[in-house]
């Protein structure tokens, strides 16, 4: 793993000079707001005295990252005219309440764009600002299960399976958000642009990223049911075995010459069933099941390192960062004792780092009084202490 240090130095990457204000939540949009953090953006989260109400520890929470942070409670007096002093100066603002609740604390789209006409207003929700579940509460399951994208993924005798928080909240809904403020971004910064508001929705990313998949069930090449299709774990060469010390190996030779070598490999390729013959699927799937079993993961890791195979370990979260492969590109960083996921896409002429650690609550304060020329955030700051 690469170490870039304790300090804030470091490549800012090739956002640096865009200024991005937070309105701190939880899960998508602090997460959309390190990624433009990690990409160089100055990103000054604004926490809410007490914190967010998960219990992670802040010096441990990495999707703060990179950014700054400032206390400012929006219910005191001067708390509203802070925040609208912040999104004057930004390019960015970010927020991720349920729909009416920014306007309410007097920091809504109007207001800001008032004070900033070309400010881009990114705003995150699961629902999105309109529909008749738009101001009901969810969670990532349930976005993902409404759009069709939760239906597709486990056994089909089994009930779906949960694939953490990833496809809904992170990749349906922050990389969408951040998309859609930097086209916006683009917008507002082209001769006669103009501010706007982003609305993203986990329903809308969730459904988009299916796209490929409605493509194939129109053209009658997908099954509408889980389990049963080239991807989704109905093919017995594409999917995970267990191995004889209980981990697995990942399987995915979809060309016949990588299935070649992968059944060569194995040493099934004078015996297996037809692979072609897809009422012998269940017959070859316990063929290659049979075969990963008797030797451990770290063997079959052997045997198939360095092919064409398309089969790979199935790593935990703690071993991933010392696989020989991401430690050589360094897909894994270690920062102030903590190790994590190093800051992606990569850039040739601006590089990206990690430069500071996870912000603490409220101190930035006074760089970011400075930095930004808002005076009126050590008054808040005051009024929060009180």
């Amino acid at each position: 793993m690469a170490a870039t240090g304790n300090g804030a130095q470091g490549p800012r990457g090739p956002l640096a000079g865009v200024r991005v204000v937070e309105l701190a939540g939880i899960g998508p949009g602090p997460f959309a707001a390190m990624l433009l953090a990690d990409l160089g953006a100055d990103v000054v989260r604004v926490d809410r005295p007490g914190g967010a109400g998960l219990g992670i520890d802040p010096a441990r929470d990495l999707t703060n990252r990179n950014k700054r942070s400032v206390l400012v409670d929006l219910k005191a007096e001067h708390g509203p005219e802070t925040v609208l002093e912040l999104a004057e100066r930004a390019d960015i603002l970010i927020e991720g309440y349920r729909p009416g609740t920014a306007e309410r604390l007097r920091v809504g789209p109007d207001a800001c764009l008032a004070r900033n006409p070309l400010l881009v207003y990114g705003r995150m929700t699961g629902w999105g600002q309109d529909g008749p579940l738009a101001e009901r509460a969810g969670h990532d399951i349930a976005y993902i299960a409404l759009t069709g994208t939760l239906s597709m993924i486990g056994k089909p005798d089994e009930p779906p399976t949960v694939p953490a928080n990833l496809l809904g909240d992170y990749a349906g809904g922050s990389l969408y958000l951040v998309v859609g403020v930097l086209a916006a971004l683009q917008h507002a910064r082209t001769p006669g642009g103009s501010g706007q508001v982003v609305d993203a929705a986990i329903v809308d990313g969730a459904a988009h990223l299916a796209m490929m998949i409605h493509g194939m069930l129109a053209a009658g090449s997908w099954q509408d049911r889980r389990g049963s299709n080239l991807l989704d774990g109905g093919c017995p060469f594409y999917g995970s075995y267990e191995t004889a010390d209980g981990e697995y190996m990942a399987v995915g030779p979809l060309e016949q010459r990588f299935y070649a070598e992968f059944t060569g490999l194995l040493g099934i390729g004078e015996t297996a069933p037809d692979r072609g013959d897809i009422s012998r699927w269940d017959e070859l799937r316990a063929v290659v099941a049979a075969r990963f079993r008797t030797r451990t993961r770290a063997q079959w890791a052997e045997v198939f390192a360095g092919s064409d195979a398309c089969v790979a370990p199935v790593l935990s979260l703690r071993e991933a960062p010392h696989h020989p492969h991401l430690a050589a590109r360094a897909t894994f960083v270690e920062h102030g004792g903590l190790t994590q996921p190093a800051p992606a896409p990569r850039f040739s002429a601006t590089p990206s780092s990690v430069h500071s650690g996870p912000a603490q609550p409220g101190a930035d304060t006074d760089a970011v009084a400075a930095d930004w020329d808002v005076p009126g955030l050590r008054t808040t700051r005051k009024d929060t202490a009180d």
